[in-house]
């Protein structure tokens, strides 16, 4: 029999009963300021369900903000969405202390509420939710989100995870990413699991990309869970960590969802060997959040699963993959129609099985000065395979050998430049000729984590990366084997 679900907070935990006085409670206080567009700006925690669900019974448009936005990609988002009210942590609220801030009390926090002058901004018809990519290009675009695409997309997951049994799920990316306010807290809650919501921090997670696999492995031993959603680099971190320790992941672990970029099939075989549960999905702001997953007794290596019961692939003759099922209204500003069938940038390939295989983006691939078509996602993926290589971007358009930007792991140590470059070196035995890493430098990850070159799903940003460290990487002309290094 499936347990009652229960959202279990840093101090507190609510029976059925109990949350939907609470989700009652904020939909009153937000009727009654007469809000249309509310923007939240909170760390993780039961107030921002809270509000989520209350936002989603009311009709209202909800826009969830990460923390981690600066200021003025936060008052850019709210422009752009015409957003009447915000709803923010205290500590956040202090950015703008001209605005006349009110006490709002929500599942036991005290946060603050502010009215705003707005000028009501045209959007697709049924809007409940606007997501902001990442704003590759400066400024986060505003995706419009509709409940039947929502509602898809978590019963979906639902009937694909529910031979799992998961009674508690551990939220640990930030709720305005929607891999996890979706395919997390509203699956999780679906499922008639328990929801457990901590602040980031609590789970390892700081800002958009620091993250401490200590910390994450006390928490998912302490809170006893049975599934979480990490990101790449995280997963990446976490079993370079349990490697290091000489210790297995928590056995109560079922289910660990990897989504956000490719993660390559030696990690996903690591963290089997340490007793990870890692299953790769792919998913696009655009189709609501997930439209494919790896399950148990269903995955394939290097795949990023079959599609779920919520979404249809295909693959166009161009080698783009296609999407249809649970899309997107429409962005902010733009009257464009969205097609039946929803171009997602990324090439791929759909073996006989189902499977789908991510080949990278189409406008990133690079044409090398032999005329060579490589994607960089390929290479990069290959270089993240390595122990000591948290992250890298790879660049080389016109060039004879490609370049890249590496970041390391902690496995690489205090002198990490002479294991980065025996990972280079494995990497290129494993890659054709065209498509070796020439020469390569270390990113510092500090500086460019503070210089907004990671999106709030912590990848990097292409064309800054390239603006960074483009011009001090000029590949060798010469045609060895061996990789040369850069000063960082």
């Amino acid at each position: 029999m499936t347990p009652a679900p229960l959202i279990q907070g840093e101090h507190q935990t609510w029976d059925a009963a109990g949350w939907q006085a609470e989700v009652w409670g904020a939909r009153q206080a937000l009727a009654t300021t007469g809000a249309r567009v509310v923007a939240t700006l909170l760390d993780n925690g039961p107030a921002f369900v809270v509000l989520d669900e209350a936002a989603l019974d009311a009709g209202l448009v909800h826009v969830p903000l990460p923390p981690f936005f600066t200021s003025q990609q936060a008052l850019h988002a709210l422009d752009a969405a015409g957003v009447d009210t915000l709803i923010a942590s205290p500590l956040l609220a202090a950015q703008w202390p001209q605005w006349p801030w009110a006490p709002l009390q929500v599942a036991g926090e005290t946060l603050s509420m502010a009215h705003r002058p707005a000028t009501p901004r045209a959007m697709p018809a049924g809007t409940v939710k606007i997501t902001f990519t990442s704003g590759t290009t400066g400024q986060p675009k505003g995706v419009c989100l509709g409940r039947e695409a929502l509602d898809a997309i978590a019963n979906g997951l639902v009937q694909a995870l529910g031979p799992l049994g998961i009674e508690r799920h551990l939220s640990v990316l930030p709720y305005a990413v929607l891999l996890e306010n979706v395919a997390g807290s509203m699956a999780a809650r679906r499922q008639g699991a328990t929801l457990v919501s901590l602040p980031t921090a609590r789970v390892g997670l700081s800002g958009s990309s620091r993250f401490d696999p200590a910390t994450f492995d006390r928490a998912l031993r302490v809170l006893d869970v049975q599934s979480v959603i990490l990101l790449p680099q995280m997963l990446r971190a976490w079993c370079g960590w349990l490697a290091q320790t000489g210790q297995r992941a928590h056995p109560g672990l079922r289910f660990v969802a990897v989504g956000g970029a490719a993660v390559g099939a030696p990690l996903l075989a690591q963290a089997k060997a340490l007793g990870v549960p890692a299953f790769e999905g792919y998913g696009l702001s655009e189709g609501a959040s997930v439209q494919t997953l790896n399950l148990p007794g269903a995955e394939r290596a290097g795949s990023a699963g079959r599609a779920l019961p919520h979404a249809q692939l295909r693959i166009s003759p161009s080698g783009e993959i296609e999407v249809r099922g649970s899309l997107h209204l429409g962005y902010l500003g733009d009257t464009a129609p969205v097609p039946d069938w929803w171009p997602s940038g990324d090439l791929g390939r759909i073996d006989d099985d189902g499977f789908l295989f991510i080949e990278g983006r189409r406008k990133n691939v690079l044409i090398t000065a032999y005329g060579r078509n490589v994607s960089p996602e390929w290479v990069e993926t290959t270089l993240a395979g390595e122990a000591a290589i948290a992250q890298a971007v790879v660049m080389g358009e016109g060039r004879v050998h490609l370049s890249a930007v590496i970041w390391p792991t902690p496995l690489a140590g205090s002198l990490p430049a002479a294991a980065i470059a025996s990972a280079v070196e494995r990497a290129n035995a494993r890659l054709p000729d065209y498509a070796r890493i020439g020469a390569w430098t270390v990113g510092e990850l500090a500086s460019d984590l503070a210089s907004g070159l990671f999106t709030p799903n912590g990848r990097p940003v292409r064309e800054r990366v390239q603006a960074r460290y483009g011009p001090d990487l000029m590949p060798p002309v010469t045609d060895g084997g061996a990789a040369t290094a850069t000063a960082p």
